[in-house]
């Protein structure tokens, strides 16, 4: 028997940073607390309001679409698709079906089938203790776009990975925040399981508020869906949702097709010729681009940079750019960018973050903000605690021999903790290397270790390293390591 294959297409909503909705002059602000503040006769669908298209909104979506190498439409509309719920007050949503604003592209390997414009819901709170639904009209309206991916995705971390550098992309594009713990970036996943070659019953998997919840949703669907096969039983097409406590799925409606949501062209909005309008081709949209996450991992990566460190500057852009500008200024000196990529991406993030409730250099999850499953914020730091010229000092000081890398250490605690000049420091803390006659000491220390002496010549050379260390502690700390072991060798032949 054939094994089972997963086969997954992920549906992912992101609301859109613009000043006002979608379809009106209400205030666009996430942040808000108060309810039903950010509403007008429009978003509240009042008799006789009409919508009109936000441009800004269009533009996002065009940049997102450049960005994936998709197509971008030419000619555009809006439809109306039609369900009734308590947080949608027109009992229908302005959304986009035959005519999408992207088609087509990719993204980290995944096929993208389109990328639409919407408007999204009002938020419905229950209350379990009286047992009411209150419903908060300030997100109704607000822009949505919501990508589709081809049914190609085949694993949990295949998905992770996609719905990560998606996330990355809008922040980079500046479109969206996609905080998932605040919904601004949503996700659902189609999971389908199949042994014949063809695809299987498709299964929607819904309430997935995190990374790691998307991932452990698939995991689990695949797993149930390979049992229910396997008993002889057939999937059934249907709407779940993913249980964080019991860690699993758990069924909420059959799936809908499009015929249900009975889809037309909403007659208050005008058809868009984007050809037509400024700013919209895709030549012109291409080049209002920035370096996107991709290129900019492929730029660090040229430079010799590890992957983790390349993936790092480019989730935090703060440390990224700290790198960037350290890199200028040490020009072409490839050895000295490569030192000092080592010492930002291990030793300064490790004491930003030790100084800060947010860790800069965590997982992938990191990226986002989830403090109720356990994955940490990475509000990105406003303030690396020091200066570019005084971290190249610290490399110079390095290379030059003055410095050795217990040394460096110390010296960049210092100077993170307490500011001031990295070599004025080093001299009053005894950092600086000697250059004295160091012939001495090594004879004390091959004097007073005859035992390491006869191993090393017994052919157990990695004893030097103790030797060495020996003869940093009678010069507390003030030798330089490569010295010392060269002088140590050739006294040992």
């Amino acid at each position: 028997m054939a094994a089972y294959k997963a086969t997954i297409g992920l549906e992912i909503h992101a609301e859109l940073k613009t000043r006002t909705k979608m379809f009106c002059a209400s205030r666009n602000d996430a942040e808000e607390q108060k309810p039903n503040v950010n509403i007008c006769p429009v978003c509240l669908a009042h008799p006789g309001t009409l919508p009109v298209i936000n441009k800004q909104a269009v533009a996002h979506v065009l940049r997102v679409g450049a960005a994936l190498d998709g197509q971008l439409a030419d000619y555009t509309e809006f439809d109306r698709k039609n369900y009734f719920y308590p947080d949608l007050p027109k009992g229908y949503q302005i959304s986009q079906y035959e005519f999408p604003l992207v088609s087509g592209g990719q993204l980290s390997g995944v096929k993208i089938t389109r990328v639409h414009l919407e408007e999204d819901t009002a938020s419905s709170m229950h209350s379990e203790d009286t047992g009411e639904t209150l419903i908060d009209f300030n997100r109704a309206g607000v822009p949505l776009m919501e990508l589709v991916t081809d049914p190609v995705i085949e694993s949990a971390e295949q998905a992770g990975n996609f719905a990560r550098e998606l996330q990355l992309l809008l922040r980079y594009l500046g479109a969206s925040d996609a905080n998932m713990e605040k919904g601004e970036m949503r996700v659902e996943a189609n999971i389908s399981v199949s042994n014949t070659g063809e695809l299987g019953t498709k299964v929607e998997v819904k309430n997935l508020n995190s990374f790691r919840a998307m991932e452990r949703a698939i995991e689990h669907e695949i797993k149930r869906q390979v049992g229910i096969l396997e008993s002889g039983q057939k999937v059934l097409q249907e709407t779940r949702g993913w249980d964080e406590g019991k860690q699993a799925t758990f069924a909420q409606r059959v799936k809908e097709g499009s015929a249900d949501y009975r889809y037309f062209p909403d007659p208050d909005l005008p058809s868009l010729k984007l050809s037509e309008l400024s700013g919209f081709s895709k030549e012109e949209v291409l080049k209002t681009l920035p370096e996107l996450p991709r290129e900019r991992r492929e730029r660090y990566i040229a430079l010799g940079i590890k992957q983790e460190d390349a993936d790092l500057y480019v989730r935090d852009t703060h440390f990224g750019d700290f790198f960037d500008r350290v890199a200028t200024a040490l020009s072409d000196d490839s050895k000295r960018i490569l030192l000092a990529s080592n010492y930002i991406a291990n030793d300064l993030v490790s004491l930003v973050a030790k100084s800060s409730s947010h860790s800069a250099k965590a997982s992938w999850d990191s990226s986002i903000a989830q403090p109720s499953n356990g994955e940490r914020d990475t509000e990105m730091l406003n303030k690396i605690p020091i200066s570019e010229e005084n971290f190249i000092k610290i490399i110079s000081l390095i290379v030059s021999g003055k410095l050795s890398s217990r040394g460096a250490k110390d010296l960049l605690v210092a100077c993170v903790t307490s500011g001031g000049d990295p070599e004025t420091i080093a001299k009053e803390r005894n950092l600086i290397l000697s250059d004295m006659d160091v012939t001495p000491i090594v004879e004390k220390v091959l004097r007073d270790n005859p035992k390491a002496v006869e191993e090393y010549k017994a052919g157990k050379t990695a004893i030097i390293q103790f030797l060495v260390g020996m003869c940093m502690k009678e010069m507390k700390g003030a030798g330089n390591p490569a010295t010392l072991r060269d002088l140590l060798e050739k006294k040992l032949q």
